[in-house]
């Protein structure tokens, strides 16, 4: 009984540890579509731009330089920390990798910067910070990411650091050379609340569903277009990610988007077709899919007639027997009766 009790209490412990540290990493998360509103939040610091895409050549050297913005009062002593990062979700969210003595195991930038000096910024002003990156002449070409977190320090507590109002700027390098780019487009289906079908009651709030994988190994920005025909008609076209800063798939990473579809009718066949092109040499993916959109009244009444249909069919064909037994009957009694009489 001990035992079990000594088992049951090592488990429960196991699992808070567990939640405690999931919680931990997912605190500092850190992702390129919402760390500006991330920074704002903070009232402390701002940092500026959110994300830098640069392209270095093996042997050379190019500084990064990134804004850091004091919103507070007083002046404050601001502390810079280089982080690798991993693809957190299929969102985009970027994981940081915290731990200083840590890098990423594949695509580490952390290893190219050189380390920061802290930074003095006068009340409600701003200093620029310059990172340097040296790529190596043995380096391979390819894709590397990383970060760089700002954080204050408080005087008063001996210089420790306030992680609670920490920001970070992401920087995405390309190492031109002989490199593989290669997407692959997993799915692509019609969806309404989450469910993918190919028949939906209505047409609120249809999204097409997008995931790519990165099967290279540079981080690669597939941008198209996506259009709705009904028939022959083109009824809706947008564009994807085409923008001055695309959303990146990192290599051995995946993302999905959803765009939603607009001037859906209530009613009829759609067809959705989309062209997607990325890498360096404009290599293309196409793909198609249909759906119809069926009210739901439509299919109950369609479902009421054809049960009266089937019921109009077998009574029809009730009433033919049953004449038709009716007519053997009378035609056996005929018979029957002059037989008789003979």
């Amino acid at each position: 009984m001990l035992v079990k009790q000594q088992t049951k209490m090592k488990f429960r412990i196991a699992i808070a540890s567990a939640v405690v540290a999931i919680v931990g990493v997912a605190a500092f998360i850190v992702s390129p579509s919402t760390a500006s509103a991330a920074n704002n939040a903070t009232n402390t610091l701002k940092v500026s731009p959110v994300r830098s895409d640069i392209e270095i050549k093996p042997g050379a050297s190019k500084e990064v330089s990134i804004t850091v913005t004091n919103l507070t009062k007083d002046a404050i002593t601001v502390r810079p920390f280089e982080n690798d990062f991993i693809s957190g979700d299929e969102s985009g969210t970027p994981a940081l990798i915290l731990d200083q003595d840590k890098y990423a195991p594949t695509h580490s930038l952390k290893r190219f910067m050189k380390p920061l000096a802290d930074v003095e910024i006068p009340a409600e002003k701003s200093k620029t910070v310059n990172v340097t990156i040296s790529v190596p002449s043995n380096a391979q070409a390819g894709g590397y990411f990383g970060a760089v977190r700002f954080a204050p320090t408080t005087p008063d507590g001996g210089g420790q650091v306030n992680l609670n109002a920490s920001v970070a700027s992401l920087i995405l390098l390309k190492v031109p050379g002989d490199v593989v780019e290669k997407l692959n487009l997993t799915n692509f289906d019609i969806q309404q609340g989450g469910k993918s079908n190919s028949y939906f009651g209505s047409s609120n709030d249809l999204n097409a569903s997008v995931r790519f994988e990165n099967k290279g190994g540079m981080q690669v920005g597939p941008f198209g277009k996506i259009s709705v025909k009904q028939g022959n008609k083109v009824v809706y076209e947008t564009d994807f990610n085409n923008k001055d800063q695309r959303d990146m798939v990192l290599p051995d990473s995946a993302r999905r988007w959803d765009v939603p579809l607009k001037n859906i009718g209530s009613f009829g066949n759609y067809t959705v077709s989309a062209t997607f092109t990325y890498g360096e040499k404009n290599q293309t993916v196409e793909v198609t899919r249909s759906f119809w959109v069926i009210p739901q009244a439509l299919i109950i009444a369609a479902v009421v007639v054809t049960i009266l249909l089937i019921a109009l069919i077998a009574g029809g064909i009730w009433l033919v027997v049953r004449n038709r037994k009716k007519r053997v009957l009378r035609s056996h009694n005929r018979r029957s009766g002059g037989l008789k009489k003979l």
